[in-house]
């Protein structure tokens, strides 16, 4: 029932959130911003116990503080790279808690694993050719991040192949929309404006944490006794 009405609560708040971005509201980000990972965070807390639950909500608590930090972006280019690291270290905790669900008994494809890996690599390889010109200083922490979110991405690709419906195509549904939140703001930063990036790279990354964290708990379900 609690669950219910988080989720509830995050979708009406995410609906008010994109509309003020959708029609250029965008300093509402102070208000609302801060309060939309946390209501998933209480969907998890309040979920019955499963091995992984910690580290669902590590990374929810890193993805927020991560959140908080980026909105004060405009005061200096410290807070961007402070902002990258939060959501880095997200990143590997979502990797680490997909590499930790159960795996139903059906067998990987190895021959459809190996071409999702190959288009992984071209996307990782491809965007930081892309951007490299552009990332001055900023060239290894960029790097890096790419790696790690794409890691994060084969991981959830993994977990697409050997985990149970609809949990698997859930969570990397997620992950995949968290890698096209995250290329849409390193193009719009790096390489040129895009008219309402804001609307479009919240619109994808509160997708990506809602079904992650939906695909987790689907993952997860009581057990019955």
């Amino acid at each position: 029932m609690k669950n219910s009405l988080f989720f509830k609560i995050f979708i009406v708040v995410c609906v008010l959130y994109l509309i003020a971005m959708l029609l250029g509201y965008e300093h509402f980000d102070l208000f609302l911003k801060p309060i939309l990972i946390p209501i998933l965070f209480f969907v998890t807390y309040f979920h019955h116990k499963f091995p992984t639950k910690r580290n669902l909500m590590v990374a929810l608590f890193f993805s927020w503080l991560g959140d908080i930090i980026l909105l004060f972006t405009d005061l200096g280019e410290i807070y961007f790279i402070l902002g990258l690291v939060l959501f880095l270290i997200a990143h590997i905790t979502y990797s680490v808690l997909f590499n930790h669900q159960i795996r139903s008994s059906k067998k990987r494809n190895k021959n459809i694993f190996i071409a999702g890996s190959i288009l992984i690599a071209v996307y990782l390889i491809g965007m930081v050719s892309f951007l490299l010109p552009n990332l001055g200083n900023l060239e290894i922490p960029v790097i890096a991040y790419a790696s790690v979110i794409s890691t994060m991405l084969l991981f959830a690709f993994n977990g697409l192949l050997i985990w149970e419906k609809p949990g698997n195509k859930l969570v990397f549904s997620g992950a995949l929309f968290f890698v096209i939140s995250d290329s849409i703001l390193a193009v719009n930063k790096f390489y040129n404006p895009i008219e309402k990036s804001s609307f479009f790279i919240m619109l994808t990354y509160l997708m990506a944490q809602y079904l992650i964290v939906i695909g987790i708990l689907k993952l997860n379900p009581k057990k019955t006794k």
